[in-house]
């Protein structure tokens, strides 16, 4: 008996000793990680995180050159919609039936003002005619069974000699360019296909479906 009251104390002492050296729950939770990063430091915005009065954006501050007399803008890339250099005031809105715009970058004006002038895509229709004929979906004539087709059969390339009316708000395309201070500078530089890439489409209606991919009957 004298022997196991012995172990029975050892055991104890044993555990309280290897008890001691294990940190406990409340210490972990009293633990103060200090933070490498800030949050401050994680995005563009130096001010408070939590509250907007001390925070302003910067002013967006649009070209005021009258038209005519500003610098172009070059293409952001290969057949970009050109930007526009130049004040829109007295200008927008734009509707399908006042557009200003019309007065300078028309074909034949833009080369007596230096414009640059409406491309020939804007001057191709290629939306078929369609109606709806004895149940029948008829696009310019024909019946089409399907209207998704990936062969792209349904296509239709019309010239004509006034501005396309899916084109008349050049705004959804061209915009003005704010003159504001950039968060991040813009170091891209683009890789144009074409010599004059900067400052003209490439795209000139001879072969009007150059560049789409159609997928052919039976692949």
């Amino acid at each position: 008996m004298k022997t196991i009251g012995i172990l029975s104390a050892g055991l104890m002492a044993l555990t309280l000793f290897i008890t001691g050296c294990v940190e406990s729950p409340a210490a972990k939770e009293t633990e103060v990680i200090k933070p490498t990063v800030s949050e401050e430091s994680l995005g563009l915005r130096k001010t408070e995180l939590y509250a907007e009065t001390t925070t302003t954006s910067s002013k967006t501050e649009y070209i005021h050159a009258a038209p005519g007399t500003s610098t172009k803008f070059k293409r952001a890339f290969q057949d970009a919609p050109p930007m526009i250099p130049h004040s829109v005031e007295g200008l927008i809105p734009i509707t399908i039936d006042n557009n200003q715009c019309l007065g300078c970058h028309m074909p034949a004006m833009a080369k007596m003002v230096n414009s640059t002038p409406i491309p020939k895509s804007h001057f191709t229709n290629f939306r078929p005619s369609t109606h709806i004929i004895d149940g029948h979906v008829v696009k310019s004539g024909v019946v089409v069974e399907n209207t998704s087709s990936e062969q792209l059969e349904n296509v239709s390339i019309v010239r004509q000699g006034d501005l396309v009316g899916a084109r008349f708000n050049c705004t959804q395309c061209h915009a003005p360019q704010s003159q504001g201070n950039l968060a991040v500078e813009n170091k891209f530089e683009a890789d144009y296909t074409h010599k004059s890439g900067e400052s003209r489409s490439s795209w000139s209606g001879v072969k009007l479906m150059e560049g789409i991919d159609t997928i052919k009957a039976g692949n």
